[in-house]
């Protein structure tokens, strides 16, 4: 086809090949000649002179890679004042606003009156205020005319005017819980969620720092924990096409499950749900029935991985990577353990709940359930947030606000009465998500938790890399930049490998670097979880890296030591080290298991919240209160997929039909 263009100048078969047609007017062809740097500069021509050919090397060693080369850090689960448990406990001041400054670093005065700051800003934040009467409370202090629409709201103005704000809460509480019937107005909740998204839109600055939209869903049946936080990949006008849907319209996770679906199939958007306090569930998060009680189908088990890539994995309500009942195995598996009773203080905890209340319980069902049906629901990456209702999200020992505004820094904090039975003690300084992505972005971070590309911390910044392969040796944990090699022969967390030809044990490079302002590393783990003939999940913990010299040496290891001193709550980095890095390989692999393997980053003891508190307030603490912690971070895992190879002529009973490659990435 020809193209009639400008007449620039250039020669005839230049413009030939261009599909230029050549004029012959002596006035066109002065022009040309005046216009001749035009043609240069702009390049009309849909074939340039000089081409370079697309398979060309290049001199730059990161030219044409695509991989994410930056960890971003943020908290995806945060309240503010517009939550009514944050606001009944004390923070009336600090709304969403304020959260997202703070975030990114700026001061702000704490409920105490103290000045409250991060130590480094963050990169991202979600806050997740509860659906369930957002920005009720606020409002009623407020005399918001649109609450007084309905009879509850209108009874509620006049208590809340009558100083009598606990009934309020109390009737508040019962109505989650079913037991009470409040309305509210739609116009009213509306109103509140489009300052939600409007504030995420004014906050959210695009390669610097990234806001989303999102709130939790806060279901309790029977007081049992099953709360989800739901983050929107999108701005306001895909997501004020809708209102948030929350626990008051069912309390079913496969309703939830409908309703992400419904949102990305009329607005074109993106969503997803991540669960949270698994441990204070009942032993119902991660159970083998769904809502009504029957086995988990493949179709549940298709959904609830489409919509749940992640999970909530440590927080301030405990840690729920896995529990010594379930472990007994595991030297480090009792870590900031809640296990009580469920959330509401209910029902109390039981042993054989464990395995369905911990991440690493999960994991294994859903090798089990896999190999069942066909599709596994529990392929959960892992990330870390906080749960603050301060508005601060701030997840350090020595920076600790509390999870409410009233259990701010103060002599009795220690010893008051916590969220559990038991005391404010208890409560954890954790954690981070970590976010491996090509940028800062909504599009990028949102992408990088899909495909799990993920980790969690307990509030230290280590940088932790780890990938699965075929083909890494011993010298691959050595080389100066080992992530390139890591993406070009692996796959990284939240990855799975399909068998290979000659049945090989799969490798795993791992590389672990200190959080620059904090404490040295003690050991890198790998924990694998497999399926044994028999169907039953089976898991082992092995040491990889171990720091100061010492070896792997079957499964016990000289502790590092400790440098803590509890009287002035400092440490010392004389032990331990900056970076920890192995390539592994699964001594025991059997290609025909299903399995995965996560890495499990431990930091040599270090002083706790409570140690902080001591000395800051001049405390004589009581033997039971733990003062010294080992931080830590969990990857997302890499799944071992056995498939069929192409001259097998049929899938065994406990695998499935899967494409014949070395790696593939998860979706």
């Amino acid at each position: 086809m020809s193209l009639r263009r400008p007449a620039f100048s250039g020669s005839p078969a230049h413009h030939r090949a261009c599909g230029v047609i050549e004029p012959v007017d002596a006035a066109e062809k002065y022009t040309r000649r005046r216009l001749r740097i035009l043609l240069l500069a702009f390049a009309l021509c849909t074939q340039p002179l000089a081409a370079e050919p697309p398979d060309r090397p290049s001199y730059a060693p990161t030219a044409g890679s695509d991989f994410p080369r930056e960890v971003f850090w943020g908290d995806t689960h945060l309240h503010t004042s517009a939550s009514p448990d944050a606001f009944r406990f004390g923070n009336r001041a600090h709304d969403r606003g304020d959260a997202y400054r703070f975030a990114q670093g700026e001061e702000l005065e704490a409920n105490n009156g103290m000045a409250v700051r991060l130590r480094r800003p963050l990169d991202f934040l979600v806050v997740s205020d509860h659906a369930e009467y957002l920005g009720v409370l606020p409002g009623l202090q407020a005399g918001d005319a649109l609450l007084a629409d309905t009879d509850t709201g209108s009874r509620w103005t006049a208590m809340m005017q009558a100083g009598q704000g606990d009934q309020v809460f109390e009737e508040f509480f019962a109505a989650i819980n079913g037991l009470f019937d409040a309305e509210i107005s739609m116009d009213f909740t509306q109103s509140v969620w489009f300052e939600v998204t409007a504030a995420a839109d004014r906050f959210n600055d695009p390669g610097v720092f990234t806001a989303f939209s999102g709130y939790e869903w806060t279901s309790m049946p029977k007081g049992n924990n099953l709360h989800r936080v739901v983050i929107f990949r999108d701005g306001s006008k895909k997501t004020n096409q809708v209102m948030p849907f929350s626990a008051l319209d069912s309390d079913e996770p496969e309703d939830l499950w409908k309703y992400l679906a419904n949102y990305e199939a009329t607005t074109g958007g993106q969503v997803l749900a991540i669960p949270h306090n698994s441990n204070l569930s009942g032993g119902l998060m991660f159970a083998l029935e769904d809502s009504k009680g029957r086995p988990i189908s493949k179709e549940y088990a298709e959904t609830r991985s489409r919509w749940e890539p992640l999970v909530e994995a440590t927080q301030f309500k405990g840690d729920s990577e896995t529990h010594p009942f379930f472990s007994p195995d595991d030297a480090f598996a009792d870590y900031e353990t809640w296990d009580w009773a469920n959330a509401a203080q209910t029902i109390p905890h039981e042993d054989w709940m464990s395995r369905f209340e911990y991440v690493r319980g999960a994991l294994k069902s859903g090798l089990e359930i896999d190999a069942r049906v066909g599709a596994n629901p529990y392929r959960l990456g892992m990330i870390g947030s906080t749960d603050s209702h301060t508005s601060y999200a701030t997840a350090s020992e020595d920076n600790f606000w509390g999870k409410f505004s009233n259990e701010a820094p103060a002599p009795g904090r220690v010893d008051a009465e916590g969220d559990v039975p038991g005391f404010s003690w208890r409560y954890a300084s954790s954690g981070y998500a970590a976010v491996w992505a090509r940028a800062n972005t909504r599009e990028e971070l949102f992408a990088a938790m899909k495909r799990r590309e993920t980790y969690a911390t307990t509030g230290p910044r280590m940088v932790v890399r780890f990938f699965g392969g075929w083909s890494f040796d011993a010298s691959d944990a050595h080389r100066p930049d080992p992530v390139q090699t890591g993406y070009r022969m692996g796959v990284p967390m939240g990855g799975t490998l399909t068998r290979r030809e000659g049945n090989p044990a799969p490798a795993f490079l791992v590389v672990a670097a200190k959080d620059p302002d904090g404490a040295n590393l003690d050991r890198v783990q790998i924990v694998k979880g497999w399926l044994e003939k028999d169907g039953t999940a089976q898991e082992r913990v092995f040491d990889v890296a171990l720091s100061d010299g010492r070896q792997p040496n079957g499964r016990k290891v000289t502790p590092v030591g400790s440098t803590v001193d509890e009287a002035t709550a400092t440490y010392k980095n004389t032990i331990g080290d900056a970076q920890l890095a192995a390539v592994w390989r699964d001594p025991d692999f059997d290609p025909n298991q299903s399995a995965f393997y996560y890495a499990r980053v431990i930091e040599i003891p270090t002083p706790r919240w409570t140690a902080y508190d001591a000395v800051f307030f001049g405390l004589e603490l009581a033997d039971d209160v733990p003062t010294i912690t080992q931080e830590r971070a969990y990857t997302s895992p890499i799944w071992y997929d056995p498939g069929v190879l192409a001259s097998e002529s049929a899938p065994s009973k406990t695998t499935k039909q899967g494409p014949l490659s070395t790696a593939s990435s998860a979706p």
